[in-house]
């Protein structure tokens, strides 16, 4: 068999036309989508790209593999100590390692192991393709190396082809010459002005005033990158700025896809699309970036084009990223690792069969340090680190209703917070109960000052609040965040 697998870096499944976008952004996307099944309820169970792409690996949750953040300990595998054998267990147990234990030559384009540090994601590939640039490519950058690869493996059976695209991810970065096929078309109506204004008034990471994370600068590189949002032709621009990465990308996958065609493979070429993460764009005032444990940023696509299988079938089940690799032990006929902690979802895939999980715990500790509980039509969101924008400890929202997250229920619903509190609760004991030497790492982000994000910026990011008329939130976040100030 012949794999390919799109990893599509923060790419959003309700900016893509076959999960009922209203502008064009994803005509290559949509045809994989009309050709197999889609997953309307599909989510990484670690948040963002680090410890998202580990689980998927791994997969374990975080809190079981040990990565949870993009620095100090949490952003390294947690170490196997005196039981390490010749070679880690992980090299057993990588999703890598056991596809190509199946028999296919596994290969991968993507910079990601080096953007991180985190070379074992490189476990279990034969062939290493780096652009080189660490996450910066822009698609006509990647697709060279795409192209290569397929004209010199492509009609050869037996293959896994991992490529990773990055165009969605901030800074939006589509080349000026693409121009903007969505000049004329209408954006979210969500965000108002009056939305828009109250978050002018709120402090945070990213937000509407400190696109750039602690400030509005903007690099001349990036013309589609905002500093700051300001009025709702400023969220136009970052929309279409957003779209035109998603759009641009998309073409390559075309071209991609008319090669294999063209080579006269494509109809037994089995196609996966995916992502990382999704992207905050104004959704809990957080604006280009994927800083929160909520629903927009958790929420990514899986499309499954497998020989075989449904075509044009959409599944409403639960999900989880770290699902996938027992999913391909069952279309493969294969055992699954025993490290694996995902659920198979082929019979969604083979017969259209309801397969979901019941509900689905949630992480986030780059930013802020939050997890979540996904169930029902909610999402429950506790707040351990607000990634100073002075969230409350609870947040509740009905995302079928809500799906920006404007509503917090959590005063309303006290009955629904509770149940999503015991879910986590139970969840959290039977991770830790599995490990030996057991330390949860989100405690360990905490111990160690807080957020790789966050950690250090409070005291300049207090003088930016004085200087743009907001300093009247800077007594409460020094209550809540003593350790940035010594205490």
């Amino acid at each position: 068999m012949r794999l390919l697998l799109l990893d599509l870096d923060t790419l959003r499944p309700d900016h893509l036309g076959c999960y009922g976008y209203a502008r064009n952004t994803s005509p290559s996307i949509d045809w994989v989508a009309g050709e197999g099944t889609r997953f309307d309820h599909y989510y990484c169970s670690d948040a963002p790209c680090l410890p998202s792409r580990a689980a998927l690996v791994s997969g374990q949750f975080g809190i079981r593999s040990g990565i949870i953040g993009h620095g100090g300990t949490v952003a390294d595998m947690r170490l196997e100590g005196r039981r390490r054998a010749f070679r880690s267990t992980f090299y057993q147990h990588s999703l890598w390692s056991f596809i190509r234990r199946q028999g296919l030559r596994t290969a991968s384009v993507s910079p990601f192991a080096e953007r991180h540090s985190a070379w074992w994601f490189n476990a279990g590939f034969d062939e290493l393709l780096n652009p080189g640039k660490g996450g910066m490519e822009s698609a006509e950058e990647v697709t060279p190396w795409v192209v290569d690869w397929l004209e010199r493996h492509g009609r050869e059976d037996n293959w896994l082809l991992h490529v990773n695209y990055w165009d969605p991810h901030t800074p939006y970065r589509a080349p000026e010459e693409f121009g903007n096929p969505f000049a004329d078309d209408p954006v979210p109506s969500w965000l108002t002005p009056e939305i828009l204004a109250e978050h002018r008034r709120q402090p945070g990471g990213h937000g509407s005033r400190e696109v750039n994370m602690w400030n509005a600068e903007v690099s001349p590189q990036y013309p589609r990158h905002l500093g700051e949002v300001r009025d709702l032709q400023d969220f136009r621009r970052m929309i279409d700025g957003y779209d035109c990465g998603v759009r641009y990308m998309d073409d390559h996958i075309g071209r991609l896809l008319n090669m294999l065609s063209e080579a006269g493979v494509l109809e037994d070429t089995a196609i996966i699309v995916t992502s990382d993460h999704g992207e905050n764009l104004g959704e809990l005032n957080c604006y280009g970036e994927h800083g929160t444990s909520d629903h927009v940023t958790h929420h990514i696509p899986m499309i499954i084009r497998w020989p075989g299988c449904r075509h044009g079938h959409a599944d409403a089940g639960l999900h989880l990223n770290l699902d996938l690799g027992p999913t391909l032990a069952d279309l493969c006929d294969a055992e699954p690792c025993p490290q694996w902690q995902g659920r198979s979802y082929a019979p969604a895939l083979q017969t259209g069969s309801e397969c979901g999980r019941g509900y689905a715990v949630l992480g986030q500790c780059c930013h802020g340090a939050m997890r979540s509980v996904r169930f029902g039509p909610w999402i429950y969101i506790r707040v351990y680190h607000d990634f100073y924008h002075l969230y409350p400890r609870e947040m509740l929202f009905d995302v079928e209703a809500d799906p920006h997250e404007l509503h917090n229920l959590a005063a309303e619903r006290p009955e629904v917070c509770d149940r999503a509190a015991r879910l986590l609760l139970d969840w959290h004991d039977e991770m830790m109960s599995g490990m030996p030497d057991a330390v949860d790492p989100l405690w360990t982000v905490m111990r160690e000052g807080g957020p790789h994000h966050s950690r250090g910026h409070l005291a300049r990011y207090c003088e930016r609040l004085e200087q743009t008329g907001r300093e009247e939130h800077i007594v409460e976040l020094k209550r809540r965040h003593p350790e940035e100030f010594g205490g």
